[in-house]
């Protein structure tokens, strides 16, 4: 393959992403929610200057709510298509998938309390 090419369909692999994101953002509340802790959360880690471990402790729990959020709405997309009406196995499968945005930003809230109440209080 062509270099030009090759870079041509990568370069087609970062806006098919983008798009998701903004689709995603879009379209789900709790992306909007998300967004709005994020923002507050980045300002502050500025006004406190946090350290670098701070920050990257906070990327990562960030990250992390971000992503499982993301497959969350995925996952609740796909088996809504799958099977419109009720049923059992459907549900435990979206209220799994919920649980694990919850871990995550059940992590992200005590991480951000380990880092800043001290910093706060």
């Amino acid at each position: 393959m062509q270099a030009g090419r090759y870079l041509q369909q990568r370069l087609k692999s970062f806006k098919y992403a983008f798009q998701g994101i903004y689709a995603f953002l879009r379209s789900e509340p709790h992306a909007r929610i998300h967004a709005v802790a994020t923002v507050l959360v980045v300002a502050a880690g500025f006004y406190c200057r946090l350290s670098a471990n701070q920050w990257i402790a906070l990327l990562i729990v960030t990250g992390m709510v971000w992503t499982t959020e993301m497959l969350n709405t995925v996952v609740e997309k796909i088996m809504d298509h799958l099977s419109p009406e009720y049923h059992p196995r459907v549900k435990w499968i979206k209220d799994v998938a919920a649980g694990a945005v919850l871990i995550s930003a059940l992590v992200a809230a005590i991480t951000g309390a380990v880092i800043f109440i001290p910093i706060l209080c």
